[in-house]
């Protein structure tokens, strides 16, 4: 065991400070990583101030982030992926019970997410994530990063890009379909980028005309301003899928009501309170109701992959870990385009 360099929040209300993290020594099956960078995720701000604990309580002292791009630094033994200064990175995933449907582990009960789980291999111990300067993972959970792209920017497809693609690919999302995505923010920008990379014909609702220009340097064809009745009215029953990345209150009825017959839906964004949904716009048309959470380890290569091909990053903001608890209140204010990403070099002047 030896200590790591990190950041953690000691309580629901303290802020983000310095601390020290213990991780395993390499096992035969391990890859040891030196973190380069680190998406912000919105659910490590939740989880820090355990705003989750009806159904996921945090455990104290808690060091977030599951969005990792790093370089390998040791291997064990039985490891054949990877070697020695290789560009890796590791998303929401550590473990699971191998139990799964193979592929899914991200529907494993008894998986063990990068950060807030208890730890198998240290007793009496949760994982700790990526706000830290080195991690060490079983080798059946770390990714290949293209080496085209920008590590900055690729940092948060580990959590917003298999978000955003994994119900896309699951839908079928391609040429000749017409796609929509409601809400352009650190989810929504992400599936504007797939959807067009994709093939489809990708539309934009938001509620802020100020985001048409962006919305269309980001892929789309069209954008909706979704407060005009008379411009959502121009769209009904025409959409093979909708990503709904909306994490406030919203009228989901106004986007059923777009669905062609057999179009879907997919929830994304995490409303605190449930949405209403009205019973004739499922039964009519046939259409669908889902929700998506990250992929599984597979998918989530396919997805780094098909991003290396397209040259597909995040939009980011680098900030270094000191100003991780200023990055979180502009969270809150929705004032970033369109992800945080952690310089984890800025952590050795701790």
């Amino acid at each position: 065991m030896y200590k790591s360099k990190a950041y953690a929040a000691r309580s629901a209300t303290s802020p983000m400070a310095p601390a020290s993290v213990n991780r395993r020594e390499p096992t035969e099956n391990d890859v040891q990583i030196e973190i380069l960078f680190c998406g912000v995720c919105h659910s490590d701000l939740h989880t820090v101030r355990d705003e989750w604990k009806a159904f996921m309580p945090t455990v104290y002292p808690c060091t977030p982030g599951h969005e990792i791009v790093g370089r390998v630094t040791k291997v064990g033994s039985a490891v054949k992926k990877f070697k020695q200064g290789d560009v890796a990175a590791v998303g929401c995933l550590v473990d699971s019970d191998g139990t799964c449907k193979a592929g899914l582990q991200q529907f494993c009960l008894n998986a063990v997410f990068t950060y807030n789980s208890p730890d198998k291999h240290i007793d009496g111990s949760v994982t700790f994530g990526g706000y830290s300067d080195s991690v060490v993972v079983d080798q059946r959970f770390v990714l290949r990063v293209p080496k085209n792209l920008d590590l900055a920017g690729a940092a948060p497809l580990l959590c917003a890009g298999i978000t955003t693609y994994s119900p896309m690919h699951h839908w079928g999302v391609g040429k000749g379909k017409k796609v929509g995505v409601v809400g352009l923010g650190g989810l929504g920008h992400m599936g504007v980028k797939f959807a067009h990379a994709l093939g489809a014909h990708t539309v934009v609702f938001t509620t802020s005309p100020g985001k048409r220009e962006d919305a269309m340097r980001l892929g789309a064809d069209e954008v909706v301003i979704s407060k005009n009745a008379n411009e959502m009215e121009k769209h009904a029953n025409s959409f093979d899928f909708i990503l709904d990345a909306v994490s406030a209150e919203h009228d989901i009825n106004a986007y059923m009501a777009l669905l062609r017959p057999d179009g879907n839906l997919t929830l994304v964004g995490a409303p605190e309170k449930p949405l209403p949904v009205a019973a004739f716009n499922l039964i009519m048309g046939r259409r669908s109701l889902s929700g998506s959470p990250i992929g599984g380890i597979p998918e989530t290569q396919q997805m780094l992959d098909f991003c290396g091909k397209n040259n597909i990053t995040s939009d980011v903001e680098v900030i270094p870990i000191q100003k991780i608890n200023e990055a979180y209140e502009r969270l809150l204010k929705s004032d970033v385009k369109y992800r945080f990403s952690i310089d984890m070099a800025s952590l050795k002047s701790e």
